[in-house]
């Protein structure tokens, strides 16, 4: 009786310390944050046009996020999907590229987007993976090059898009939910998928956790981190696509400082800094903590200022939790 009942209070631990505990938390934060919008915008926090609000604000930081979990998970960090997305949508908006679009079919603006976030992403991978240089410093590079050739590329101007196939779909939606949406959850099943389910995700969680013992173990890890970034580089291709659908417009400014809020809902979600560890589900979760949070403070009337020390706030805590809860897997080994 005494062994089945240490079992059961060792499983109950395993249970709450583990992916499922730190889920149960984010979702009682969320919940917790709903709550209080309620109790100080009522109707206006609660009605289904704000609820899809949310879900829209949080579509294209979502799709960022779940490339940048693949990464951290990896080991790395990628601050240049913000800029690519910017990148992304001034090539695919150009006079060029929508008259190509025109006289063909609107799929050539979202191949042309999809292509610059894969090439940035490529550079990025080869330059980490094959030219050692430092992640942080390879990808900053891309950051202020990519922002800099968009500038450059739309003459400091906005593009206004105006293939009307391209406009009907972003702005048609399936029962009721928009297409943004849509994209963000497709995306967010695919990542699941790819990270829990594939044996490149059972890889990059080994490349991220000891990326010698992957080498040993036959795992080429160059090869690896190189997709991983080319991953990144894909879905902040796609968030540009879903940027020039949701603005109808292409501008060096899309997506600036979204790296910061991908990176944030990433590491509140639950995935590992250092590495080693990833959950999609928990970045979901952190995406729409944030944009939850962002959407409470404007229907109060508060400050920006206000909403960016909430957010670090919850950064540092995250933070520190997660620091704790290695430090007691470090001991329980």
């Amino acid at each position: 009786m005494e062994k089945a009942s240490r079992s059961t209070t060792t499983t109950r631990k395993g249970f709450l310390h583990g992916a499922t505990g730190r889920n149960l938390g984010l979702v009682i934060a969320l919940v917790a944050l709903c709550i209080f919008g309620v109790i100080t915008a009522g109707e206006r926090f609660a009605s289904i046009d704000n609820v899809l609000t949310i879900l829209r604000l949080a579509s294209v930081i979502g799709v960022l996020s779940i490339g940048m979990t693949f990464v951290i998970t990896g080991g790395g960090i990628d601050l240049s999907v913000g800029s690519v997305v910017g990148l992304s949508s001034v090539w695919a908006s150009t006079l060029a590229t929508q008259t190509m679009a025109q006289d063909t079919h609107w799929i050539v603006m979202v191949g042309c987007a999809l292509a610059v976030g894969l090439g940035a992403g490529l550079v990025n991978g080869v330059l980490i993976a094959y030219g050692r240089v430092v992640a942080f410093i390879a990808t900053l590079a891309m950051l202020v090059s990519a922002r800099g050739l968009a500038e450059i590329i739309a003459n400091r101007q906005t593009q206004i898009v105006k293939v009307q196939g391209f406009l009907d779909f972003f702005r048609d939606d399936v029962i009721g939910i928009p297409m943004l949406v849509w994209i963000f959850v497709v995306v967010a099943v695919a990542g699941w998928i790819l990270l829990n389910r594939t044996t490149f995700g059972r890889r990059t969680i080994a490349v991220g956790g000891n990326p010698e013992a992957a080498r040993l173990a036959g795992i080429k890890v160059k090869r690896h981190t190189m997709y991983l970034y080319a991953l990144s580089g894909l879905a902040a291709g796609i968030g540009g696509v879903m940027m020039l659908g949701r603005t109808t417009a292409g501008s060096s400014t899309n997506g600036q400082l979204y790296e910061l809020d991908a990176i944030a809902a990433v590491v509140v979600g639950g995935t590992l800094l250092i590495g080693g560890r990833g959950t999609i589900v928990g970045t979901v979760l952190g995406v729409l903590i944030f944009s939850t949070l962002t959407n409470v403070f404007t229907q109060n009337n508060l400050s920006i200022s206000a909403q960016a020390v909430a957010k670090g706030v919850i950064i540092v805590v995250a933070v520190l939790l997660q620091q704790r809860i290695a430090e007691r897997s470090r001991a329980g080994t």
